[in-house]
């Protein structure tokens, strides 16, 4: 296996994190799907902001306001291309995913009414189900499962069978944060327009990995968290089509988000400041940007071809261990594993596993719907980056070992 597609040494020493000792062990962190870890090259850029130009944006006359403002929008403009949105204002900064299908849940509340019909996955994260069955309680609405099978891939014929007329919007992760499953968005986005539906996608988990182009899926709605694809915590972005957000009502309202306002009447700015109420996480934006720009400069299909590497030797080790069971054997799939070994409760391993410095997830991961399913109360999940190694690999492997023999 070649395993140079990336210079891994020059990329983890951007990752001062990565040279820590957890427990008197070099750490080996592979709970990425939850949050990514952050180069040198944010951390400077977080530092520079509160060192150089803090400052409140938009409207401000002086100069650390109107340079925070021209980098705030530069990110916007920076996220804005690599996702090929068509226009700038499709871009609205969020505090991350769960916000945006908030936004999103909070305006179709107006819209919906009794006989309408929503369908989300089975194999959706919490976030992406929750906002939608609070909407159905308030309009009425009726909330449909699109099934997976055991192998971790959505059912299609199902999902023709469930759309019909009264279907006003389709709910779907773009990669499952529990399974790795990359689902076929783009031919679930054409069957949904065919009925009429909108489309919101969940890319929390995809972005990391790739990058997706807002015109080729005609997508009407994408959401990305900013701290799994190497940026700060709090920061995220929603993309929406135009004529959806001018459509939508706010979500919040306050400062930043207004035209005039009286006591007798409110009017709302143009978009993107129509959902962006109140002082935003200015840091963040400029952050979420130079991490844009840091995995860009690595190149998307180098971490994605690197990321398979280790998902099919981490696959490989794994399927070589008795008494192992996976979840989610879909043929496209992320850099994400999850697992059991028979007879142990996933927390243990990862007690033990976190004793020898290997950080893993331990839990339902958000994804309840998912273990009940397959009739289990959790997983051990093991997600990876491209500034992992094949040794960390090994020493998981190891620990993974020691662990079940322990406990068994």
């Amino acid at each position: 296996m070649d395993h140079s597609v990336l210079d891994i040494k020059k990329i983890r020493a951007d990752f001062p994190i990565l040279n820590r000792r957890v427990n008197g062990h070099p750490l080996v962190y592979l709970d990425n799907a939850a949050t990514s870890q952050t180069p040198q090259q944010v951390i400077d850029t977080i530092v520079d902001y509160y060192s150089t130009y803090n400052a409140n944006i938009h409207r401000g006359v002086h100069s650390l306001s109107q340079e925070a403002t021209n980098r705030y929008e530069e990110s916007r403009k920076i996220i804005q291309k690599h996702i090929n949105a068509e226009k700038l204002h499709e871009i609205i900064f969020t505090s991350g995913t769960t916000h945006g299908i908030n936004i999103i849940a909070n305006g179709f509340s107006e819209i919906l009414g009794a006989k309408d019909e929503i369908i989300v996955s089975a194999m959706e994260h919490h976030s992406n189900i929750v906002p939608w069955q609070m909407l159905c309680e308030k309009t009425g609405s009726t909330l449909r499962v699109l099934p997976m099978d055991v192998e971790g891939n959505l059912m299609l014929d199902d999902f023709e069978a469930l759309l019909n007329t009264n279907t006003k919007l389709v709910l779907i992760d773009h990669i499952s944060n529990a399974l790795g499953t990359i689902n076929p968005i783009k031919r679930i986005i054409d069957l949904a327009h065919t009925h009429g539906a909108a489309v919101l996608v969940d890319g929390a988990q995809s972005c990391p990995h790739i990058i997706p182009d807002m015109q080729d899926l005609d997508v009407d709605f994408y959401v990305i968290s900013g701290h799994k694809m190497c940026g700060p915590t709090g920061i995220g972005v929603l993309y929406g089509k135009e004529k959806w957000l001018d459509q939508l009502p706010p979500y919040q309202g306050g400062g930043e988000m207004i035209s005039e306002v009286t006591f007798e009447k409110t009017t709302y700015a143009e978009l993107p400041h129509k959902f962006e109420a109140g002082t935003p996480n200015v840091c963040g934006a400029i952050a979420f940007g130079a991490a844009v720009d840091y995995m860009n400069s690595i190149g998307f299909d180098k971490i994605s071809a690197y990321e398979n590497q280790l998902l099919e030797y981490a696959t490989n080790a794994l399927d070589a261990i008795d008494g192992i069971r996976i979840y989610g054997r879909a043929a496209a799939k992320a850099a994400v594993i999850s697992f059991n070994i028979e007879g142990i409760h996933p927390y243990d391993i990862g007690t033990i596993l976190d004793k020898l410095g290997i950080a893993v997830r331990t839990g339902h991961h958000c994804a309840q719907p998912i273990m009940d399913f397959y009739n289990i109360p959790g997983t051990i999940r093991v997600s990876f980056a491209f500034y992992n190694t094949f040794e960390e690999i090994d020493r998981f492997i190891e620990g993974l070992k020691k662990a079940k023999s322990m406990l068994s």
